[in-house]
């Protein structure tokens, strides 16, 4: 289980997280959504552990790790993936996945990994993890050594940005696999509708606060409510 508790950050002085309280159950799938600005991302790096929040308490499974970096953090269990993933120059697909995994996996297995994001095993699996690769591909790699590592909390910060329409829908079916293989919890941050679909608990963050949170079922219909062109959870100044 993971908890936040009172957990704020402020950067220029600009108070971007201001006193979030949160838990996420095992095995829950929570999508964290909200205006531009509203602290989402920040939100997801304080949990990895990118940023250190200026007050508050992390605590996985009851261990308090709000002084673990992301190395220590991702050894308890945690894993991110950025918005923008990172490149390795000199590490091939099929290295970095099976670092993930904890483990040399065979040829196959990486196929399976890769397929399963959309992308072509053999035009991949040996190819380096470098600038020949589009954003959009290293975006759907990164997501397959998440899916490789099986970690107790798996976030992911706009996982559909840069990717097609086609390999979204792949994207989908990764996720609820997911959801179902692992007791896990997954966080993503997204606007997307069809992802907000697939989610137990919904969060609405808005200018550093959360706007509301609950049950999809609960929360869902007034994000997508024809009543207003906007969600009633974000004012107009967001």
């Amino acid at each position: 289980m993971l908890e936040l508790k009172n957990i704020c950050y402020s950067a220029d002085e600009k108070n971007i997280i201001n006193d979030i309280s949160l838990t996420i159950e095992d095995s829950k799938f929570v999508v964290i959504t909200g205006p531009n600005g509203g602290g989402k991302s920040t939100l997801a790096k304080i949990i990895a552990g990118i940023i250190k929040p200026q007050s508050g308490q992390i605590l996985l499974n009851g261990e308090d790790i709000t002084e673990l970096g992301i190395t220590e953090r991702a050894r308890k269990g945690i894993s991110f993936a950025f918005q923008q993933p990172v490149r390795f120059k000199g590490i091939t697909v099929r290295d970095l996945i099976s670092l993930a995994a904890g483990e040399e996996l065979s040829f196959g297995k990486v196929c399976e990994y890769l397929a399963e994001v959309g992308l072509c095993a053999k035009d991949y699996v040996n190819r380096e993890v470098n600038a020949s690769l589009s954003g959009g591909e290293l975006k759907r790699i990164e997501i397959a050594m998440i899916n490789a590592r099986k970690t107790q909390v798996s976030i992911f910060d706009e996982p559909e940005a840069g990717i097609d329409l086609w390999s979204f829908k792949n994207l989908i079916n990764v996720f609820e696999k997911m959801h179902s293989e692992i007791n896990g919890s997954i966080i993503i941050i997204s606007h997307q509708e069809r992802i907000l679909d697939i989610a137990d608990e919904i969060v609405v963050l808005s200018k550093g606060q959360i706007a509301a949170k609950g049950k999809k079922a609960d929360i869902l219909p007034e994000l997508l409510g024809s009543a207003s062109p906007a969600c009633k959870f974000f004012s107009k100044e967001d």
